[in-house]
């Protein structure tokens, strides 16, 4: 049974959205502040996170902050703005999906199974690439889904991962922006290439946490695109 996230300071909605979730068979837990939802992330693993942007100790955009710090968790953000600025920003940091009150507990729902077959991908990269991939700095865990940079686990977002997978796949090729929407996102008109540029400094703070200097594998090729330095 997936476990979901529930972060809505609204009674009404909250109780709305457990009923409509728990019909469907999710396990929904549920908090009123983004401090609260912290806690139960640090305690809990969860399979998504539905985010109120509106909260009344932090936004919903600093509790995905705070998220991908330490899990890929996906993220489907609710909002009461219809703002195109906060729909990027929320989908820049990571965010899988963007739904403005008023809404349908059934449109969640099928927003909600919709995010789960997209973060879990089924594709694996070719068996050379594997080989490749397992010797070197980055190493690809295809059953796992998972990226280790010198053996830690970078916890990559869903986007973050295919991504960097796109990159480790043809090390040395330059990838432009769209080349890299078309690969990495089910929609990419969607998305900006602001998207992509956000999701790669995502991705290089990461290895520079692993360590020092491993973000200079992603090069970037001014008025062309990125590429993966092995």
């Amino acid at each position: 049974m997936p476990r979901i996230l529930l972060v809505e300071d609204e009674p009404a909605i909250a109780d709305t959205l457990i009923y409509a979730l728990g019909t469907e068979c999710f396990e929904v837990v549920h908090s009123l502040t983004g401090a609260g939802a912290l806690a139960a992330a640090a305690n809990q693993p969860f399979d998504l996170a539905i985010l109120d942007i509106g909260l009344p100790d932090m936004t919903g955009l600093d509790v995905c902050r705070k998220l991908r710090e330490t899990s890929p968790i996906p993220v489907l953000f609710l909002t009461a703005r219809n703002a195109e600025v906060d729909r990027i920003l929320g989908l820049e940091l990571g965010g899988d999906d963007y739904v403005t009150k008023p809404f349908s507990p059934r449109e969640i729902v099928a927003r909600v199974r919709a995010i789960l077959r997209r973060t879990t991908p089924a594709v694996e990269p070719p068996a050379a690439a594997k080989s490749l991939l397992a010797s070197s700095t980055l190493a690809h865990d295809a059953e796992a889904m998972r990226i280790h940079c010198h053996g830690k686990d970078l916890y990559l977002t869903a986007h973050e991962y295919k991504l960097l997978l796109v990159l480790m796949e043809k090390p040395g090729r330059v990838f432009t922006r769209d080349q890299l929407l078309d690969k990495a996102w089910q929609d990419p008109g969607a998305v900006t290439d602001r998207t992509i540029d956000a999701h790669i400094k995502s991705i290089r703070a990461k290895l520079r946490n692993v360590r020092e200097g491993a973000e200079d594998l992603i090069e970037t090729r001014r008025g062309l695109g990125y590429l993966l330095s092995l």
